[in-house]
């Protein structure tokens, strides 16, 4: 007689899967490193204050 299966355990199981699945999709899109971050905000700021730099001053309208 085959051991009895308990369907709770499979019911998880898979739970824990789609779960980890779905936790590796979003730490691949929204993921960064502090070092990443901190390199993409200077990025930012330098390149507004390069737009900034050559903006056209409009004092006589």
């Amino acid at each position: 007689m085959p051991d009895p299966v308990n369907l709770n355990r499979f019911r998880k199981q898979r739970q824990r899967a789609e779960r980890k699945r779905k936790a590796d999709a979003n730490a691949a899109s929204f993921g960064r490193s502090r070092a990443m971050r901190i390199l993409e905000a200077t990025r930012n700021e330098k390149a507004r204050r390069m737009l900034d730099a050559h903006a056209r001053d409009h004092e006589d309208e």
